[in-house]
């Protein structure tokens, strides 16, 4: 492989280990500004164990967060340096904001809730972490944000003479149709995850023989979690419809893709439910279908009109012949991994939804699930959501090949001219092994606080009885 091909692999790579904690930050923050809340409102204790349990799996995670996050800094200016140049002056300013506002209101806030017990008043206590969670969502949108301008590009001139892309409307930029569409859908994703690992972690507990008085607040945090992965769930599905149609009119080749349609339907256009193609990906040979659902899906009419890979390969050709930006000669992104990419993502999040109801269904009225599959369903509740941004996010990037930058910038001339193929496995090996350290220690921390459960009730010190010179500490 050149130093194209190990670039893209190992910008897939550290990009989607770092979307794992992701959508587990966004979720958990806000499950656990609102168990901090609700014991600032109504003092019951399960409240408060509930918040300092769900805390320290959320400040593992946002730790594990920050140090994957750093990489991709370093590895757009190594392995991307053509791409940095030509739309660095729009796509840093967005980035820029991201790490000087959200991820500081984030970083510093967490720390006022970590060492904040006793210290400050309750209800601003827990406040801080609804900043916090704010800041998560701030971090997102900005992050949404440069990458929209890459999924359709807006605000922004060529300039021949340097050959750049120069900004020229930032709020066009941070209004972009997909950016508009794509920030629900991934925060309602997000959501998801976070009530499922609520779900997840509280059920294992429920389940526990020496549970004992804990199962009533077991229960309860069992069944919030569940509601909220099954409305996030829905949620997902309405923002993702909206998605579809919007991608459908900028990317209409990514549609394309992701249902392996090879030629244009002038209507009721089949959605596949399986498909066998080429090994290439260039032609299908064997399908299973629904007639009509992929123009609904598309256009939001049965009758619509939806364009296949050929038609569409044949003009972008012909559009973007003799553009030195745009040199490639498909025109086309890796059809098998956009159409099976699109289908996880989808079936893995309808599972968790699936998983959220039955949870819903067997704890009515004081049960535990106790059936050894459910050993199963528990184990699986949390990873599916994970893994069902992660396919999303798959094909949300390769579906947009050949292109860094749709229609404007193809990713065969972004990459580093001066980095050699070998510079390139060296990064990506050093990345690895830092990679399998930190999801050792991940895994590890999670499930040995996972197990501990939710501490034991202590009354917070107030800050009238709080020794001031006190040397910081973990409330934990």
């Amino acid at each position: 492989m050149d130093n194209l091909d190990l670039a893209r692999w190992q910008f897939a790579i550290t990009t989607v280990y770092h979307f794992l904690f992701v959508p587990i930050t966004i979720g958990l923050s806000a499950l656990v500004a609102w168990y901090h809340t609700a014991w600032v409102r109504r003092h019951r204790p399960d409240d408060l164990r509930l918040a300092k349990l769900f805390g320290k799996l959320f400040t593992i995670n946002f730790a594990l967060g920050l140090v994957t996050g750093i990489v991709q800094e370093f590895q757009f200016g190594m392995n991307w340096s053509d791409y940095s140049r030509f739309v660095g002056d729009i796509f840093g300013a967005p980035l820029a904001i991201e790490a000087l506002l959200a991820f500081f209101l984030e970083s510093t806030f967490l720390g006022l809730w970590i060492f904040g017990w006793g210290r400050i008043p309750e209800k601003l206590h827990a406040a801080t972490m609804w900043i916090v969670h704010v800041g998560t969502l701030l971090s997102a949108y900005f992050i949404l944000a440069a990458n929209s301008f890459m999924q359709h590009p807006v605000g922004y001139r060529y300039n021949p003479q340097t050959h750049r892309a120069e900004l020229t409307d930032f709020v066009a930029v941070l209004t972009n149709k997909v950016q508009l569409v794509t920030f629900p859908h991934v925060v309602t994703a997000a959501y998801m995850v976070g009530g499922a690992m609520v779900m997840a972690v509280s059920l294992w507990h429920l389940r526990r023989a020496d549970v004992g008085e804990d199962a009533p607040m077991y229960r309860r945090s069992t069944r919030l979690g569940a509601w909220v992965t099954l409305v996030a769930g829905l949620a997902v599905s309405v923002t993702g419809d909206i998605q579809g149609k919007i991608m459908t009119e900028v990317q209409p080749m990514k549609m394309a893709a992701a249902e392996a349609l090879y030629t244009s339907s002038s209507g009721n256009a089949p959605f596949s439910l399986f498909t066998v193609g080429s090994l290439d990906g260039s032609q299908e040979k064997f399908s299973i279908t629904v007639p009509g659902l992929l123009s609904f899906l598309a256009t939001g009419r049965f009758d619509g009109s939806v364009q296949g890979i050929n038609d569409l390969k044949a003009q972008y050709a012909t559009q973007f012949a003799g553009n030195p930006l745009t040199v490639d000669a498909t025109y086309a992104p890796n059809i098998p991994l956009s159409y099976w990419a699109f289908r996880l993502m989808i079936g893995v999040g309808v599972l968790a939804a699936l998983i959220a109801v039955a949870t819903l269904w067997t704890t009515r009225r004081d049960r535990v699930p106790r059936a050894r599959w459910w050993h199963w369903l528990v184990l699986a509740a949390p990873l599916l959501p994970v893994l069902g941004n992660s396919f999303g996010w798959i094909f949300t990037e390769v579906g947009r090949q050949p292109w860094l930058v749709f229609g404007v910038m193809t990713t065969a001339t972004g990459v580093s001219p001066s980095v050699s193929a070998g510079e390139v496995v060296t990064s990506m090996v050093v990345y690895t092994l830092l990679y399998g350290v930190l999801a050792v220690v991940e895994v590890k921390l999670f499930l040995t606080y996972l197990r501990a459960g939710a501490p034991p009730f202590e009354e917070p010190a107030t800050p009238e009885s709080t020794d001031e010179d006190a040397p910081l500490a973990f409330a934990y």
